[in-house]
């Protein structure tokens, strides 16, 4: 486990990975920027308490006045729900300036991997990955989530990636830098609020025991990069593909019209699509993330044992 000199470990993360039992690590920049308070703060304490009820701990990670966090007081996730966009959102290129600066930030897919694999935490549970934007092909715009996959060693169980993405492109990405993307019991990539699309997953795997299998067989082969778990959202609170999708283009057209890119871009949209499906997504988005923390749990317990 790490000691690193810009690292504080809350004392039963610490006791957790030291004992080498099952730790699933949160992102903050769903806190923060992903939802409205105190709908935010809520979430995060009932996915914290979902994961310890599955027998695992909950780390959720952040910055805080320039000092990295794996695992956050109650009083830190209050202040980042709070605080809502008031807060950095930050990435990997972003680190050594938050921190420099003594600043605070919620973290995103990327930076929570970093400093996951900091403090030597394996899973991490989030709603949706990044991925390749629509109209990449001329913007350029990827997600950093992406090449954070390729190089570091966590596996990110999330409802596939956000369906405001270009989902193909996103697989592309990902099959070039070697991340395989497995299907929880599933064929098909689920697309975030619904639970699948018209693409493929690399690998269906039915059980978390052959998962964290996968997982120490790629890390003891020297592999770099971690894996991409998807968690189909639970059938009850699917949402239609219709519905969504008609909801994506009419934000995507409207984030065009306003000359909204890069990581302005999937707040924008999500909120937007909150809007236009009368809060529906918010729900299904609460859902899929607690969703999500159980099959992370379950993971990481295996993990554990192996």
């Amino acid at each position: 486990m790490s000691t690193h000199p810009y690292l504080d470990i809350h004392p039963e993360v610490a006791a957790a990975v030291a004992a080498g039992k099952p730790v699933v690590a949160l992102e903050s920049t769903i806190i923060s920027h992903g939802m409205p308070y105190p709908d935010n703060v809520a979430m995060a304490l009932n996915v914290e308490e979902e994961i310890r009820k599955h027998g695992a701990i909950p780390a959720t990670i952040a910055i805080i006045d320039g000092r990295l966090k794996a695992g956050l007081t109650r009083d830190e996730i209050e202040y980042l729900g709070k605080s809502g966009r008031d807060v950095a959102k930050v990435s990997r290129r972003d680190l050594p300036f938050i921190v420099a600066g003594k600043l605070t930030g919620a973290t995103t897919v990327a930076s929570t991997m970093i400093i996951a694999a900091m403090a030597g935490i394996r899973v991490f549970a989030t709603g949706g990955i990044g991925g390749v934007h629509r109209g990449a092909q001329t913007s350029f715009d990827i997600s950093a989530d992406l090449q954070e996959l390729a190089q570091t060693p966590v596996t990110v169980v999330c409802a596939g990636a956000k369906s405001i993405l270009d989902l193909g492109l996103t697989l592309e990405y990902l099959e070039t830098q070697g991340v395989p993307v497995i299907g929880y019991r599933t064929d098909k990539l689920p697309a975030f609020f619904t639970r699948d699309s018209d693409f493929k997953v690399d690998f269906r795997l039915d059980e978390p025991a052959q998962i964290a299998a996968a997982m120490k067989a790629k890390w003891d082969l020297a592999l770099k990069g971690g894996m991409v778990v998807t968690n189909p959202i639970p059938e009850a609170h699917a949402m239609s593909r219709q519905v969504i999708d008609a909801a994506i283009e009419k934000a995507l057209a409207e984030a065009e019209a306003q000359h909204i890119h890069g990581k302005e871009s999937t707040p924008f949209l999500l909120a937007r699509v909150c809007e236009l499906t009368g809060g529906n997504s918010l729900a299904a988005n609460i859902q899929l993330v607690l969703n999500n923390a159980r099959l992370a749990s379950a993971i990481a317990a295996e993990y554990s044992r192996l």
